[in-house]
């Protein structure tokens, strides 16, 4: 199934939407399934200029300039949004990297964490007011089958004092992204605001650029030609298939009671402890979640009441 085909049926005229990264991969197809339904999409770009070229041919999107490991860029974003729109709906928060070398913002916190977590941390929560003004939204946070690799190391986030390594940089920041939305469904689901994190399966897109040739050929990614693997029953799937649970989340009336899950495949994950598939329980634990919680915002300054 595909971003498109979940959404076949749905109406989503007057709603509004923010799908970070939606203008590459998971991010294009997960914005142009929502155009598609009749949202307002709007789309936070490191390269807007690039960004509005490969959305070029689609309806109701606006794009606006934003780095995520950037605090400042952060903010100037959500002010503009707020400026001009009463009401969020949909936030999608999809940008991402992916194993790339050490780096790190400018406050010194290690790239994947600050990009793929902390960015959205804060830009959810500048966006809270326009969130509970929808009355009913929700925010689909980009986890990945990656969070098996490691859970969040609380001594030391950062690689400061352990060696790095980057894919336990990156599953870290996706084991972060999982209890996020743990953590967030607490504060919202009294307000109509509901989370939910998501894996997309394995899918070849622009956001693995830093892979070598090795490392495709260790998880069988890739033909002999060099074209993308796709498999769904292995979980090797296209950006449209791969889209499609971020949009189930969006938008499926069968979660409206629901939040703070894991989801894949357009369902909610079993909860596994050896199995390849599902979600380790350490990475849906609500007191984890909450101890992430407080390390982000004494980080950022900036707090969501429980309500």
């Amino acid at each position: 199934m595909s971003a498109t085909e979940v959404v076949r049926d749905a109406d989503l005229t007057g709603r509004v939407a923010v799908v970070t990264g939606g203008s590459s991969g998971l991010g294009l197809e997960t914005a142009r399934a929502l155009a598609s339904s009749g949202a307002s999409v709007h789309v936070p770009a490191v390269d807007p200029v690039a960004a509005r070229a490969a959305l070029s041919g689609i309806d109701k999107v606006d794009v606006r300039p934003i780095d995520l490991a950037d605090e400042a860029s952060v903010k100037a974003f959500a002010n503009t949004f707020l400026d001009r729109r009463a009401r969020l709906d949909i936030l999608v928060l999809n940008a991402g990297i992916m194993a790339k070398p050490l780096f790190r913002d400018t406050h010194g916190h290690e790239g994947h964490f600050s990009t793929n977590f902390l960015g959205h941390y804060q830009l959810t929560a500048l966006l809270w007011p326009a969130l509970l003004a929808a009355r009913t939204s929700r925010v689909i946070i980009m986890s990945s089958r990656a969070h098996q690799m490691s859970d969040v190391d609380f001594e030391d986030i950062d690689f400061v004092r352990r060696p790095y390594d980057k894919w336990m940089a990156y599953g870290q920041s996706k084991t972060a992204n999982a209890l996020y939305a743990v953590a967030l469904d607490r504060r919202g689901r009294a307000n109509g605001v509901r989370a939910f994190s998501v894996h997309p399966g394995m899918i070849v897109t622009p956001g693995i650029r830093h892979l070598s040739l090795s490392e495709f050929d260790a998880v069988g990614a890739l033909e002999p030609d060099g074209s993308p693997v796709i498999n769904p029953a292995a979980d090797k799937k296209t950006p449209g298939q791969g889209a499609a649970t971020t949009v189930w989340c969006a938008t499926s009336p069968l979660l409206n009671s629901l939040g703070g899950v894991y989801c894949e495949n357009c369902d909610i994950a079993s909860v596994e402890t050896e199995s390849p598939f599902g979600v380790r329980p350490y990475a849906i634990d609500p007191e984890r979640a909450e101890r992430l919680w407080r390390w982000s915002a004494m980080m950022t300054g900036l707090d969501i009441e429980i309500t």
